[in-house]
């Protein structure tokens, strides 16, 4: 069974020892510490690089648990311990989402609520494990990808991608299987790179799609299911290559 190893921060006491009975309840997280302020939860990270999770609250004196959130987020992303965030107002989730993490829990709070909170954490763990000795081959990684929607990983096969639309920081899926898109809070670039370009193409600033979906072509356009994307000036020497051998 997988255990995630985890500590607690918050500057009530009584909120604090919530959290810490929570997790010693809960047979897949092991505590490590429990801590009043971010400052001191700092330091706990330095000296156990191997946490898994945080569970933080937020407004708390000296350092934020947001604060605390941007230092972590600031390395390699994906490689840190992850975040629940734990505060008794919900004007932070937008920000707790903007710093990665994975759920937001609103005081009162439940231990249901909390264990929902903590298996997802512990899915998402699983989720993301590559044993050292057996690294999954090139093909099979790009069958699919996963995607962040609203708190949650979901796993959308390439296979089934019509296209994607940028809309400033979020972008759109649209899928063959749904009617409708996924929405996931990264550019429409970060969503480029992580498509293989063998079988994505981007067409427009706002736009990009799956070659094989294509239905048909015309002038400054492209057809897939019932809509019609522009194919705009900046791209389009690379959608002519694109065409030649298609043609």
């Amino acid at each position: 069974m997988t255990t995630l190893k985890c500590i607690a921060v918050d500057d009530e006491p009584l909120a604090l020892g919530m959290v810490v009975a929570f997790i010693e309840q809960t047979p897949f997280l092991e505590l490590i510490g429990k801590y009043s302020s971010g400052v001191e939860a700092l330091r706990s990270l330095h000296e156990h690089p191997d946490l898994d999770l945080l569970f933080l609250d937020i407004q708390m004196p000296e350092l934020t648990g947001l604060e605390l959130a941007r230092v972590l987020d600031r390395g390699q992303p994906g490689a840190g311990p992850r975040i629940i965030f734990t505060t008794a107002f919900n004007q932070y989730a937008l920000e707790g989402y903007r710093v990665d993490a994975l759920d937001y829990l609103v005081k009162p709070f439940s231990y249901e609520e909390f264990l929902r909170a903590a298996t997802k954490a512990k899915m998402y763990a699983e989720r993301t494990q590559v044993p050292a000795a057996s690294p999954p081959p090139v093909a099979a990684e790009e069958e699919f990808l996963f995607l962040k929607v609203e708190y949650e990983l979901v796993r959308v096969a390439l296979d089934d991608i019509l296209y994607v639309e940028g809309l400033k920081d979020y972008v759109k899926v649209h899928l063959r299987s749904a009617t409708r898109p996924l929405l996931s809070l990264m550019s429409l670039k970060a969503m480029e790179e992580k498509l293989p370009a063998r079988r994505f193409l981007r067409i427009h600033r706002s736009y990009i799609v799956a070659l094989d979906k294509i239905e048909a072509v015309r002038r400054n356009t492209v057809q897939i299911g019932s809509a019609t994307l522009a194919v705009s000036d900046q791209y389009k020497e690379a959608f002519m290559q694109f065409l030649s051998r298609w043609s």
